[in-house]
């Protein structure tokens, strides 16, 4: 079985999301698997599911709204745009419309890494909430790569990362109070300014 010891960070990424899967399936056979149950069958220890998760229904929540997400290759499929600007607006439509239509678990999501982190669980090295912004950002931009130093495209999905998903959309409902339009509107405007200051000049 895995282990979620100490260094690793891919692999502890890796187990977290196989913990999410294995919740996924069990969950479509119809079941209210145990925190136990997933564990075995991602065939990881008990131990290690429960440092990654506080509860069963913290995993559960969070299955049911990652099967959602779809993989870089689905979501490009048949993009024929290489614009990396237009790309990643893909990326936020998608994640926008997510956190729109599941709300509650999202900020449920939320909670429950918040409630890690206040708790001290935070260790540094295993991670409190799954990153599946970050690949999709980084496929967006990948076809026109030349147009970014290594150092810049890794900055700029970084930025890219703090206004699509879960926190950008709590900004925007919660302090901003925008509407969805204006909301749609701001994102665009703000993805098409970081992507046009990360290009190299010329």
């Amino acid at each position: 079985m895995n282990d979620a010891r100490p260094g690793r960070p891919n692999q502890k990424m890796r187990t977290r999301k196989d913990l999410l899967q294995a919740a996924a399936r069990l969950m479509k056979e119809g079941r209210k698997p145990s925190l136990e149950e997933v564990a075995e069958s991602a065939m990881v220890s008990r131990a290690t599911a429960y440092r990654y998760f506080a509860s069963a229904d913290a995993l559960l929540v969070e299955a049911a709204v990652d099967v959602e997400v779809p993989g870089a290759d689905a979501l490009f499929r048949g993009v024929e745009s290489a614009d990396a600007a237009h790309r990643v607006e893909r990326v936020d439509t998608l994640l926008h419309d997510i956190v729109l239509d599941n709300e509650v678990p999202i900020r449920m999501i939320l909670a429950n890494s918040m409630e890690r982190a206040i708790r001290g669980e935070q260790d540094g090295t295993l991670p409190l909430r799954q990153n599946r912004r970050t690949p999709l950002i980084e496929a967006a931009l990948e076809p026109q790569r030349r147009q970014f130093t290594p150092a810049m495209r890794k900055m700029l999905a970084q930025a890219l990362a703090l206004i699509i998903g879960t926190e950008g959309m709590v900004v925007i409902k919660d302090v901003l109070r925008l509407d969805d339009a204006e909301a749609r509107k701001l994102k665009r405007w703000a993805i098409r300014a970081l992507v046009d200051a990360a290009r190299k000049p010329g």
